[in-house]
């Protein structure tokens, strides 16, 4: 596994770990995870495995869209695994449970990571002083710290999210199934190829959203295949 930037903390070592999906245990890519005592951190590789500089006692924060953030205490095995939690909850009867209105998750997430929140926000970059406008060094020291810009990449996740949360309030389910007879994985990977974008969500009203569906049904049962995403590559655990 490739290693990060260490930090130069002389009791901290490199801890490497993996991340899993909580329900389905298969491996998650494009996860950032940060180290909250060191302000170091990265994303993990295409095999759902990263390396880090951390101690016994040190916070490690994993972030990614379309997953609750997870947080977790590094012990003094070398090895972390990570469970990520999907935040939407897939049943058998591919129902969703528990669904909060993608405000409230923004929300939530916010009040969380307040502290990621406040150390990435630069603020404005002019001041107005006493000699008038001038550069703000608290605002440009934000702009090329290590910590502002870790912060600011958990912030872009926590964004990420709530766009995919507002996608998934919208693009149920319940809906695609009533319009398409769709049922069981064969809903669900219809859903996943011809997931609509953010933009098109916020434009679209319910029936430009059910012509969309429709449209995309047709292309579906021509090529059942033709978006799916190959498999992250697996290995021994």
């Amino acid at each position: 596994m490739g290693v990060w930037s260490p930090g130069f903390t002389m009791a901290q070592t490199a801890v490497e770990g993996i991340v899993f999906d909580k329900h389905t245990k298969q491996r998650i890519s494009q996860v950032y995870v940060y180290n909250t005592a060191n302000d170091e951190g990265g994303y993990n590789n295409t095999r759902g495995e990263f390396s880090i500089q951390a101690s016994p006692g040190d916070i490690l924060i994993a972030a990614a869209k379309g997953y609750h953030p997870d947080t977790l205490m590094v012990k003094d095995k070398k090895i972390v695994l990570f469970n990520m939690e999907r935040s939407t909850i897939w049943l058998d009867e591919v129902s969703v449970i528990a669904r909060r209105s993608p405000e409230e998750r923004l929300e939530e997430n916010k009040r969380e990571y307040s502290t990621a929140y406040s150390r990435g926000d630069a603020g404005s970059i002019f001041s107005v002083g006493p000699t008038g406008a001038g550069l703000s060094i608290d605002a440009l020291y934000k702009l090329i710290s290590r910590e502002g810009k870790n912060s600011r990449r958990l912030q872009e996740i926590i964004e990420q999210d709530y766009r995919e949360t507002v996608i998934d309030y919208r693009f149920t389910p319940e809906l695609v199934s009533s319009i398409t007879g769709l049922k069981g994985e064969t809903l669900a990977d219809f859903m996943r190829q011809y997931r609509p974008s953010y933009y098109f969500v916020l434009s679209a009203n319910d029936y430009n959203l059910a012509f969309y569906i429709r449209s995309s049904l047709v292309q579906y049962r021509q090529n059942p295949a033709a978006r799916r995403l190959p498999p992250l590559p697996e290995t021994e655990k």
